[in-house]
């Protein structure tokens, strides 16, 4: 397969011909990523010429419903499910909240749902919440020193559970867990399956059809659209959960956990990631093939790149003993998301980066339960250091070249 060429890549994104970030080198790409040119396009013209109610007989409404149609139809048969097992929401953290209510109505007391504490509280907190209503709370804990999510520590979890959560890939761990096997032993026990993918779906969409998972959440503005949150119900599940939405609207398996309209300029700018991918598979020789295929050979290579780009940093960090370094060693089992400890705070850190050109983040990240899992305190926090497949080479040996200085 060719692999990414990264001058097509990043012309595909304005930000890198803007003068205002001329020398800075983006590495907190896991609390946000730059947006594509192709949704910048569509978000400047649904509300140029579009920005009206959807749907209606006249013709600049009937193009706005159009265009959100086109956002869920394409992305959908990326991630080989339905259409309308996709569904947008605000942001992933509303997303599960409303999840969690219709659950809370769908199970009765006494009965359990596995948590992992690996999660970022998006995917965590939520479900915590329904111990409020007699809902047994069972932790799958992490390992204290890798922050390994090991599947031999689901197992005694599983007998009676209806539903099992965690993360595709933890924001400050970065390992990246097998879904489809997980996902597997929890169906064979009888309980359903949410996955957070806000962490792994930047590094390529997943195919959630071959992955099994129930629920699959992930959010638009990590994967270079706008801010939405992307959700994906599958029908077994959405047709037996009780409606949160209009009454009027139960009918319809992507309204029923959607309460409040959808932004719609959003929406509609999110077909602008489909068309990202549909880029990218171009560039790699890609045609024809099924839209779920271009996305796997786009995933693929996202993956090796970031993979090449990912060992000289784990590399360099490996070789200091004077730091911590969250997660594998092994660039093929993590994203490219990197959270180190020092004795410095993560915060103080980033900041000293920040004078060298290098965008990087510091805190808890909302991933307070894993840190504090792993001893390390969530106040003093980790520096995350965060990209993606438009990071270019010399960016990360310049960000090793500052670590040298700042560590």
């Amino acid at each position: 397969m060719k692999s990414l060429d990264i001058n097509v890549v990043r012309g595909h994104f304005p930000a890198f011909s803007e003068p205002s970030l001329d020398g800075q080198a983006f590495f907190e790409n896991a609390g946000g990523a730059y947006p594509c040119r192709f949704v910048t396009d569509r978000l400047e013209r649904f509300y140029r010429a579009r920005k009206v109610q959807p749907y209606g007989p006249f013709n600049a409404s009937r193009l706005a419903g159009e265009e959100m149609d086109e956002a869920q139809t394409r992305l959908a048969a990326m991630m080989g499910v339905a259409s309308d097992e996709l569904s947008f929401g605000p942001s992933t953290t509303q997303n599960v909240y409303v999840l969690a209510q219709a659950f809370r109505q769908w199970l009765s007391p006494g009965d359990a749902i596995v948590v992992s504490e690996q999660d970022h509280e998006a995917n965590a907190g939520a479900w915590r919440r329904l111990a409020d209503a007699g809902i047994e709370l069972r932790e799958w804990r992490i390992d204290p020193e890798t922050g390994h999510l090991d599947p031999a520590k689901l197992e005694p979890l599983l007998n009676g559970a209806k539903l099992v959560a965690f993360p595709h890939c933890s924001n400050v761990v970065g390992e990246i867990n097998d879904v489809a096997a997980i996902t597997a032993m929890a169906h064979a026990a009888g309980a359903v399956v949410c996955v957070d993918g806000v962490s792994y779906a930047p590094h390529g969409l997943p195919n959630v059809g071959a992955l099994g998972a129930d629920i699959y959440l992930f959010s638009a503005y990590k994967t270079y659209g706008p801010h939405q949150g992307l959700m994906i119900v599958r029908r077994d599940l959405g047709e037996q959960l009780p409606n949160q939405g209009h009454f009027f609207n139960g009918n319809h398996l992507d309204k029923r956990f959607t309460p409040a309209g959808p932004d719609h300029a959003q929406v509609a700018a999110c077909a602008g990631m489909a068309d990202y991918v549909d880029a990218l598979a171009a560039s790699l020789g890609v045609g024809s093939d099924a839209p779920e295929v271009r996305a796997t050979y786009v995933h693929d290579a996202m993956r090796a790149r970031e993979e090449a780009l990912l060992k000289p940093l784990l590399a360099y960090v490996a070789g200091r003993n004077d730091i911590r370094v969250i997660g594998p060693s092994d660039a093929r089992r993590r994203a490219p998301t990197v959270a180190i400890a020092a004795e410095r705070s993560g915060e103080a850190l980033a900041a000293d980066l920040a004078r060298h050109g290098i965008n990087a983040g510091g805190g808890d990240f909302y991933a307070v339960r894993p840190l504090k899992a792993m001893g390390v305190d969530p106040s003093h926090g980790v520096l995350r250091l965060s990209f993606v497949h438009y990071t270019h080479e010399d960016e990360v040996a310049r960000l090793i070249a500052a670590l040298d200085q700042v560590l």
